[in-house]
């Protein structure tokens, strides 16, 4: 018996729109893939700069000096990120989204791999610093231009009561990508003699990050290049704008987004890179020891973006932001107690550090987003994220080893707050220009 053919014509409609529907779970594994191959590179380059890099790449000065050195050239990515992300929106223009991708994780990829090859300074003398600089600002330009929108279509596609959740999603790369980075390190740091460490041990994460980037690449083009992603971001309007359009019709919203996340930026190495090199510098203990706590930290900073995405859909996004960055002004009061004290006060500021670290990092994407409207949100959301880090993580590191060093620990409290200062601050301006408008 043949169909009748109007069942035929709903049964291809129902088709249709089953095949152009995107699922939200479907774009939150693509994000969680993409940002946690980037966030293992990151923290591989971030560790060896706390570890490795003082004594390959700069010898000839003192440890603190040497690491002060290491921290300088970690902030040129951060320094470099907003332009690859304008270079990777002219050449999304120019050819593809598909093509600015591929480019953008060959390059972060190649020059991964390139400081895995890079003789140290015994080698090849001054050179090796240059060359170890040139990787890292490639880094940064790759890691500008591998901006997908992924993480702003999920928030769009996302139900209207679940964007909480839905934006915590991509969030969860962070903490993925740390624990298999201070995993990896804590195993070569306990089972090489030091002397195999710093010759050759040292180069196997940077060498596993280029095969996981490889792997990212062909998980993320098989989405960025379907069909049903690409109607979904033509019809969401996100697509590139011109940076000086952008900082024409929505410049204060840009700055306003990147202050905003920065109590939850600035957290971001001061639980993670700094006290490692606290603790290499000025402590005997255990590096590896530290690292596995931190590894256990990180699971803490996963379960902290969970609740974070639960707490947002309750009581809303730029709320929980503001309740964690008042959060991490009172944890900074006593932050450098605990990190001074040792042993139990040690664990205390690493794993309470890092529950603060998810509750506000998990919100930190995108809070104020909705500001740009769907025309500025692609461009917009990159440079706002690109902004942030450069204000709140880039020098991180470098400013609080120096003013501890200098100083004394309690110059990482008045850091963290700062930035929770800053973040409250943005949020208010906010509230009143949506108030205004």
């Amino acid at each position: 018996m043949s169909a009748h053919p109007d069942a035929i014509h709903s049964a291809h409609d129902h088709g249709t729109r089953a095949h152009k529907d995107i699922a939200p779970g479907e774009i939150a594994v693509g994000v969680v893939v993409g940002r946690g191959s980037e966030y293992f590179d990151f923290f591989v380059y971030g560790i060896a700069s706390a570890l490795v890099f003082p004594k390959v790449f700069f010898p000839f000065a003192e440890p603190l000096t040497g690491t002060l050195y290491a921290f300088a050239i970690f902030a040129l990515a951060f320094v470099a990120r907003p332009l690859g992300t304008v270079l990777g929106m002219w050449l999304q223009q120019r050819w593809s989204r598909s093509t600015k991708l591929t480019v953008a994780l060959f390059l972060l990829g190649t020059s991964t791999a390139g400081i895995a090859f890079l003789p140290g300074y015994g080698a090849i003398g001054a050179a090796a610093i240059v060359l170890l600089a040139l990787f890292r600002v490639l880094q940064g330009v790759a890691l500008g231009g591998s901006w997908d929108g992924l993480p702003s279509l999920l928030a769009l596609n996302a139900p209207k009561e679940r964007r909480g959740w839905y934006a915590m999603l991509g969030q969860l790369g962070a903490p993925v990508g740390f624990i298999v980075a201070s995993a990896l390190f804590a195993f070569l740091i306990s089972s090489l003699s030091p002397e195999d460490f710093y010759a050759w041990g040292w180069r196997y994460p940077f060498f596993a990050a280029f095969a996981i980037n490889v792997v990212a690449l062909f998980a993320r083009l098989r989405l960025v290049v379907a069909d049903e992603y690409q109607d979904k971001m033509g019809e969401l309007e996100l697509e590139p704008t011109p940076v000086g359009e952008l900082f024409r019709g929505r410049g204060r919203h840009v700055f306003i987004g990147a202050f905003a996340a920065l109590a939850s930026y600035a957290m971001f190495h001061i639980v993670t890179i700094f006290p490692l090199s606290w603790i290499e510098l000025f402590t005997e203990d255990s590096v590896s020891g530290f690292l596995l706590l931190q590894v256990f930290g990180g699971v803490l900073a996963a379960a902290g973006i969970v609740a974070s995405g639960m707490i947002a859909d309750r009581v809303g996004r730029a709320r929980t932001l503001g309740g964690t960055a008042v959060a991490i002004a009172m944890y900074s009061g006593f932050a450098p107690t605990l990190l001074g004290a040792g042993g139990p006060g040690q664990v205390v500021f690493v794993l309470l550090g890092f529950v603060l670290l998810g509750l506000s990092y998990g919100q930190a994407a995108g809070a104020v987003t909705a500001n740009f409207g769907s025309r500025y949100r692609y461009t917009g959301a990159a440079l706002t994220s690109d902004l942030a880090w450069l204000i709140g993580a880039a020098f991180a590191p470098l400013v609080a080893l120096g003013l501890c060093a200098e100083f004394g620990l309690p110059y990482i409290g008045l850091y963290l707050l700062s930035g929770a200062i800053g973040t409250l601050a943005a949020l208010g301006v906010n509230r009143a220009l949506r108030l205004k408008s």
